[in-house]
C-alpha cells in the first residue's frame, strides 16, 4: 500500500513541474513592448501601423495587432458673439484615434528600427516594456 501512495505522489510531482515548465513557457511569450498610437486621422495612423506591422514581419518578431481602441471624443462649445447673443452657439469637435500593438520578445534588429522611425506629422506614439 505505501509503494502505491509513493508511485501516486512522484506522478503528481512530475504533472505539476510540466505545468510549471508550461507556465514559464507562457511567461517568455508575454508581450515584451507595448505600442500605444494616437492621431486625429486615422487613415494616417494606419499607414504607420502597416510600416510599423511590415517591418515586425522582416524582422521575424512576433505581435498582435493592431488593435483599435475606443475613439476618443473632445466636444467644445462656443458662443458665436462675445455677449449679447446666448443662444447662437457653435460646437466643434477633436477625434483621438488609437491603436495599440503588442511585440513577442522583440529583437536587436526591430528595437533598431524602432529608434529610427519617422512617423508622420500628427502620430503619436508611446513604447511601454512590460
Amino acid at each position: 500500500m505505501e509503494e502505491t501512495k509513493k508511485i501516486k505522489t512522484s506522478s503528481i510531482k512530475e504533472k505539476t513541474s510540466d505545468g510549471a515548465k508550461r507556465k514559464k513557457e507562457k511567461e517568455e511569450e508575454r508581450a515584451q513592448l507595448r505600442l500605444k498610437l494616437r492621431s486625429y486621422d486615422s487613415k494616417v495612423m494606419d499607414k504607420s501601423c502597416h510600416q510599423i506591422v511590415e517591418m515586425a514581419d522582416r524582422s521575424g518578431v512576433r505581435i498582435v495587432g493592431p488593435v483599435p481602441m475606443p475613439t476618443e471624443f473632445h466636444r467644445y462649445t462656443v458662443n458665436r458673439s462675445t455677449f449679447v447673443h446666448k443662444n447662437a452657439r457653435e460646437q466643434f469637435e477633436m477625434r483621438f484615434h488609437k491603436r495599440l500593438i503588442e511585440v513577442m520578445n522583440p529583437n536587436q534588429k526591430f528595437m533598431d528600427f524602432l529608434r529610427e522611425l519617422t512617423l508622420p506629422t500628427g502620430v503619436d506614439i508611446e513604447v511601454k516594456a512590460i
